[in-house]
C-alpha cells in the first residue's frame, strides 16, 4: 500500500487485509510504503504491517521500492484510502488460480462505484478514455486501465520493466504486461468512497497517463499521422498534376503546393517514429512493414544509395527546365506543379542522406553493416 498522509484511512485498510488473508487461508505480509507527514506510519505499525520509507517520491517509486522489499509468491497492491475493499482480494485470487492468468484486477466499471467515490468526469469521461486508449494502442482488452487494486504473480512482475515514478506507473503495468502477452483478467469490485483528502489533480495526472501511453507507441504518435500525410499528400500531388477537373472542382497550383507540404511533413514525421523505435525502446515499437524492414536489415548505404537517387532524380528535373527557362530569354516560366514535384524529390532526397547518417549514429543494429 503506497500512503502520503492516509490516517484516517490505513487501520481499516490494514484489518481488511488481514482479513482478507485469513479467509483465503494464506500467510502474507503487509507493506507500507510511505510517504506520509502525518501518523500513517505509526499506526501501520502497531497493526504489524512492514512500513518502508522510499527514498525518493512519486506513487509509482513508492510501488516499486516495495516490490523489491516483498517476499510473497503473489503481490497485492491497492490504495490505502479505502476505496478499495480487500475484503474482495479472494475473488480476485480464485479468478487467478482458475484461469492460470498472470495478473487479476478489479474493474470498478463493470462492477459498482458507491455514491460520491468517483467524480463524474472520471467515471464517464477520463476513466473510460484513458482505456480505450490504453487498449487500442496496447491491445489489453481490460475494462478499467487505472484500477488500482491487482493481484499479480510474483514471476510476472519479475518480467515487467518498470520504471514509472509517477501515477503512470498504473498504466505502465497495464501496457508493458500487454506487450510481453502476459494473461490479464478481471473481476467487477464495488469502488467506495475515500478516506481523507484526495492528492489527484485530474487534468494533470490525466495528461500524464495519454503522454506515457504516446511516448510509448510511436507508431500511433508519428507513423499513423505520418502515412496519412503522406497519403493525403500524394493524392493532391496527383490531382494537380492530371490538371483536369475531379468530382466538378479543378485542382491546381495551391493544390500542389498543400500536397507538397503534406508529403514532407509526413515523411518527417515518420522519420522521427523510427528514431524513436531505434533510440527509444518504447514499450510498443511501429510495427509498419518499412519500420520492421529498417530494424532489421537497414544499413547506411541503403539509404544515402536512395536518397542520392531521389535527390538526383529532382536536380535533373530542376536543371531541366531552368535551362529551358535560359535558352527562352528568361520568358517561359516552367510549370508551378512540375517545379514543386522535382523540389519536392529535392528535399526527400536530401532528408533520406541526413536521415541514414543520423540513424547510422544511434549507435544500434542500424548502421554500419
Amino acid at each position: 500500500m503506497p500512503t502520503m498522509n492516509e490516517e484516517e484511512g490505513i487501520q481499516e485498510c490494514i484489518e481488511r487485509g488481514k482479513s482478507a488473508l485469513e479467509m483465503l487461508g494464506l500467510t502474507g505480509e503487509i507493506i507500507v510504503s510511505d510517504s506520509s507527514e502525518d501518523r500513517t506510519p505509526e499506526l501501520a505499525a502497531e497493526l504489524g504491517a512492514h512500513v518502508v520509507t522510499p527514498d525518493a517520491a512519486g506513487y509509482g517509486y513508492a510501488y516499486r521500492y516495495a516490490f523489491e522489499r516483498a517476499r510473497g509468491e503473489y503481490i497485492v497492491i491497492g490504495d490505502a484510502d479505502t476505496t478499495y475493499d480487500f475484503e474482495e482480494l479472494p475473488k480476485l485470487f480464485e479468478r487467478l488460480q482458475r484461469t492460470d492468468a498472470d495478473m487479476v484486477m478489479g474493474s470498478r466499471l463493470d462492477g459498482e462505484i458507491k455514491s460520491g467515490a468517483m467524480p463524474p468526469l472520471h467515471q464517464y469521461v477520463g476513466n473510460p478514455l484513458l482505456t480505450q486508449f490504453l487498449n487500442v494502442f496496447y491491445e489489453a482488452g481490460v475494462s478499467d486501465a487505472h484500477s488500482g487494486f491487482r493481484v499479480i504473480e510474483r514471476d510476472a512482475l519479475n518480467h515487467l520493466n518498470l520504471h514509472s515514478d509517477g501515477m503512470e506507473f498504473a498504466s505502465e503495468m497495464i501496457m508493458q504486461a500487454a506487450e510481453r502477452d502476459l494473461d490479464i483478467e478481471e473481476v467487477p469490485i464495488v469502488y467506495h468512497e475515500r478516506e481523507g483528502e484526495a492528492t489527484l489533480d485530474s487534468f494533470r495526472d490525466g495528461w500524464r497517463h495519454v503522454r506515457f501511453m504516446l511516448q510509448n507507441a510511436p507508431g500511433y504518435l508519428f507513423t499513423g499521422p505520418a502515412i496519412g500525410l503522406g497519403i493525403v499528400g500524394v493524392v493532391m500531388m496527383t490531382l494537380s498534376l492530371l490538371n483536369r477537373p475531379f468530382a466538378g472542382v479543378f485542382f491546381g497550383q495551391h493544390t500542389m503546393i498543400a500536397g507538397s507540404l503534406s508529403v514532407i511533413l509526413g515523411y518527417q514525421i515518420g522519420s522521427l517514429g523510427l528514431f524513436s523505435a531505434v533510440a527509444a525502446e518504447p514499450i510498443r515499437s511501429p510495427r509498419d512493414p518499412v519500420t520492421e524492414w529498417v530494424l532489421s536489415r537497414f544499413q547506411l548505404e541503403h539509404g544515402t544509395t536512395l536518397g542520392l537517387a531521389v535527390f538526383a532524380a529532382g536536380g535533373l528535373y530542376t536543371t531541366y527546365l531552368v535551362a529551358r527557362w535560359v535558352q527562352s530569354g528568361y520568358t517561359e516560366l516552367p510549370i508551378v506543379p512540375m517545379n514543386l514535384l522535382a523540389f519536392t524529390a529535392l528535399v526527400l532526397g536530401a532528408q533520406t542522406v541526413f536521415h541514414s547518417f543520423f540513424l547510422s549514429l544511434l549507435g544500434t543494429s542500424v548502421g554500419e553493416a
